[in-house]
Formats: structure tokens, C-alpha cells, sequence
């Protein structure tokens, strides 16, 4: 789940809508009624890469492609958007063919692939070793025992694989990365110490932006950079909180969130 959608801009199919993102500065071709619909999660991820950074990022489940391209937009990095679902990877597909997308369209590409792979089978199907300057993620971080979705698509969109996923994430993270390349995710609180263990020995300098819906509540989700190779220790930073008092029923964003959505700022690292 996510902190809620970004408005479509009334383009719609029978089976997909094309969404604007960024006021209308990218738009992104996703499915209606089935899989995992990009949001606010989505851009918070691309909000932890700089929009001075340039080289090779690799987006890991991209689905639709948001958080890739919502980078791709704003900065020069040319964005390997990576997603198992053949299904998704189609719809990131179209989704750079839109005319509303060819300004940064050709710095993307989409591979088929999945991240769970290791050894000569990940290199065969795409994941180039010591390649990429940024390795963005948003894996599926329901636990098991949560709620299921009741489309298929989603639920594999949206729950873990297993116990150890984050490892198996990371690792490929850490394969693909050049050395101080930056790893960027989010998740839940609840997977922090899984997401630390996994990344020992591979990315270092971890610093946490804990994600509150308002001053008054407990974080829902976490915001994660480290540097491959790193020996910097953790640094956990202030948190991003999402919503302004909610005293009159409205759920207004603050600036911060505001312009971090929108892609007008991003969390630097410290």
C-alpha cells in the first residue's frame, strides 16, 4: 500500500490508465484492475537519488517503471528498469513509448528478469555485474501473514517471497553495483534489522528516514541509502513527515512531502 495515488489526468483504456506524475512532467501507462498501481511510495524512492547524479541506475521490480523514470526525468542517469512480471514489464514498455515521455525516453530500457536469480543465471538474464552507479528498489514487503491481495498480480507485487528476500534483493544489489555505488529502497520498519543484516559486508554509511503520515504517528514505511563498500556508520535522519495536522478532515501534504513527491527536491544524503 501506499500513501495514496497520483492523480491520473482522464486518460483511460478499458483495461489501463495513463497517469500523470511530477505535475505532468512524466506519464506512466499502468494497469486498472489488476497489479501493482504506482504512487506515492514510488516517488519517495526516487526522491533518495540526487537530481545531479548521472551514469547507470538500476530500478529492481520497477512494475510500470515510476520510480526509474520519475530519476530519468530530473537528471541525466540512463535507467535499466528491471521487472519479472512479463505482464508489468509490457506496460513499462508502452509506457516509454508515449509521446509525453520522449524527452527521456531513449536513457531507458526495460529487461524482463528476476532479481531473485544469482550467480551466471542472474549475468545471463541481464543483471550486468559492477555496473550501475544507483540501484533503486521497492520489493514486496507485506509479510506473508498479512492480507492477501485478491488479484494475483498484486499479491506477488505486494508479498515478500520469503524470509529472505531482502538478502536476496540486496545481493543482486551489491552484484550489480559499481564500487560506492548508492543503494536506495523503502519498506517497512518492521523489515529494518532484515534489511541491515543483508546489507553487512556489502553497503556501508546506512542512513534511515523514517516516514510518518503525520507528527503524531508512528512510522510506515522507511526510507534506506548505503554506499557500496562503505565503512561509515549508520545514520538515522529526521523524519519525513507526510501530512500537515489533520484538524479539519483534510489530509493536506506538507511542502517537504510535497516537493519531494513532485520531484522539485530530494533527500540528499548527509
Amino acid at each position: 500500500m501506499s500513501f495514496g495515488m497520483v492523480e491520473g489526468d482522464g486518460m483511460t483504456s478499458s483495461s489501463a490508465s495513463i497517469d500523470a506524475f511530477h505535475k505532468g512532467g512524466f506519464y506512466l501507462k499502468q494497469p486498472k484492475d489488476m497489479g501493482h498501481r504506482a504512487g506515492i511510495d514510488a516517488m519517495l524512492l526516487a526522491s533518495l537519488v540526487s537530481e545531479q547524479a548521472n551514469g547507470r541506475l538500476a530500478d529492481l521490480g520497477a512494475g510500470a517503471g515510476a520510480a526509474g523514470i520519475a530519476v530519468a526525468y530530473r537528471s541525466e542517469v540512463k535507467a535499466t528498469l528491471f521487472e519479472a512480471s512479463p505482464i508489468m514489464a509490457d506496460y513499462a514498455r508502452q509506457t516509454l513509448e508515449l509521446d509525453q515521455n520522449q524527452n527521456f525516453a531513449q536513457r531507458c530500457d526495460v529487461i524482463q528478469a528476476d532479481v531473485e536469480l544469482s550467480g551466471q543465471a542472474r549475468v545471463a538474464s541481464g543483471f550486468e555485474d559492477n555496473a550501475y552507479e544507483h540501484v533503486i528498489m521497492n520489493p514486496p514487503f507485506n509479510e506473508a501473514g498479512d492480507r492477501m491481495a485478491p488479484d494475483a498480480l498484486k499479491a506477488q507485487a505486494h508479498a515478500m517471497s520469503g524470509d529472505d528476500l531482502f538478502e536476496k534483493w540486496i545481493k543482486t544489489a551489491a552484484a550489480i553495483s559499481k564500487p560506492q555505488g548508492q543503494l536506495s529502497l523503502i519498506a517497512r520498519p518492521s523489515s529494518l534489522h532484515k534489511i541491515l543484516s543483508a546489507c553487512e559486508g556489502r553497503f556501508g554509511g546506512i542512513e534511515v528516514t523514517s516516514v510518518l503520515p503525520t507528527q503524531y504517528d508512528n512510522a510506515i514505511r522507511i526510507l534506506v541509502t548505503g554506499i557500496k563498500g562503505s565503512k561509515a556508520r549508520l545514520i538515522i535522519r529526521p523524519s519525513l513527515i507526510m501530512h500537515e495536522d489533520d484538524h479539519d478532515g483534510a489530509r493536506k501534504y506538507t511542502k517537504r512531502a510535497d516537493d519531494l513527491i513532485n520531484g522539485r527536491t530530494f533527500l540528499a544524503r548527509s
